[in-house]
């Protein structure tokens, strides 16, 4: 039995978690999340805990139990406080700017790169480091990993795009031989 499926969601103020049927929708002050449950998977709300429970033991309803919680529990913490994603940015001349919902980098290509930010997602630049900000956690963390992906850190120098607790295993050069 999973042991993330059997923790209990508290609801924090301000937040509202509506289940209609399978589908589940949060409320909260910085936006609204909706999800629908995978079949088996049963929600009870009650005096601001939500429990997550199965309805039928099969393997799918087994695997899906905690994934379910998990993903309720992100939707209640991301509209009552949000997430955020640091990304740092290594290299000589590489930066970044951020215009309205626009990121422009500098990456030590021929041409700049223009990152359009979905809605939801916000961005703030201070000196090398980018801070994305939003209440879904699914899409910080795809926008971070597609800002990344422009230019991923490489192992010789360090260059690149990497998350802040990243590390990066770095590689010895080359060395002259001795003739």
């Amino acid at each position: 039995m999973s042991r993330i499926g059997r923790k209990p969601i508290t609801v924090p103020a301000g937040v509202t978690v509506e289940l209609v049927g399978s589908h589940v929708k949060v409320t909260g002050a910085k936006g609204i999340l909706e999800l629908d449950l995978m079949p088996g998977i049963l929600l009870e709300q009650a005096d601001g805990v939500i429990t997550v429970s199965k309805e039928v033991e099969t393997p799918e309803t087994q695997r899906s139990y905690g994934l379910m919680r998990t993903l309720i529990d992100n939707m209640v913490v991301g509209v009552s406080q949000g997430f955020t994603r640091q990304l740092e940015i290594n290299g000589v001349g590489f930066k970044a700017a951020v215009a309205g919902n626009v990121i422009n980098l500098s990456l030590g290509f021929s041409h700049p790169v223009v990152f359009d930010l979905p809605q939801g997602v916000e961005a703030k630049v201070e000196k090398n480091l980018v801070t994305l900000t939003g209440f879904d956690k699914q899409l910080v963390g795809q926008v971070a990993a597609n800002l990344r992906a422009l230019k991923k850190p490489e192992p010789y120098k360090g260059k690149g795009i990497k998350y802040v607790e990243e590390r990066i295993r770095r590689k010895a050069g080359k060395t002259a031989t001795k003739g």
